[in-house]
């Protein structure tokens, strides 16, 4: 059973800004209160190392792989897979223009495999809180950008 937090919201700002400021990597500690760093090879098969707070005041680093990049439109992630396929994840990011500079962004972050149940239970509403602070955090950004 996949442990999954979905994320679907509206940004007033075209979606080259919302792109500027998702993958603005330098600038996450500005706007972001989960990934509070970050720096990320923006390729299939580059890393994103981010300094997570999970658990705040803690802060760990988590670092990732690319999936997959489409320029000006989104971006992909996963874990390194657990050993024997006992846990994977996968963070999918999409923008898409509406128009009158007005963007849709979506948010999918997904934890598969036999230890996703525990994992989820363990840390689920942390995640939860992290995710729905980063997605907060990059509206206001990119708002912002738009003014």
């Amino acid at each position: 059973m996949a442990f999954v937090i979905d994320h679907a919201r509206e940004i007033v700002a075209p979606a080259a800004l919302v792109w500027q400021a998702l993958t603005d990597f330098d600038s996450y500690g500005e706007w972001n209160p989960f990934a509070v760093s970050a720096t990320c090879d923006l390729r299939p098969g580059g890393a994103i190392v981010m300094r997570v707070a999970l658990r705040p005041p803690k802060v760990m680093t988590q670092k990732e792989y690319i999936v997959a990049v489409d320029e000006g439109r989104g971006f992909s992630y996963a874990m390194k897979p657990a050993p024997m396929g006992l846990l994977r994840s996968i963070r999918e990011q999409g923008i898409v223009d509406l128009g009158d500079g007005r963007s849709r962004y979506t948010s999918h972050f997904q934890l598969d495999g036999p230890l996703s149940p525990v994992v989820g239970a363990a840390l689920g509403a942390n995640l939860r809180r992290g995710f729905d602070g980063n997605v907060d955090g990059l509206v206001r950004r990119a708002e912002h950008l738009a003014r």
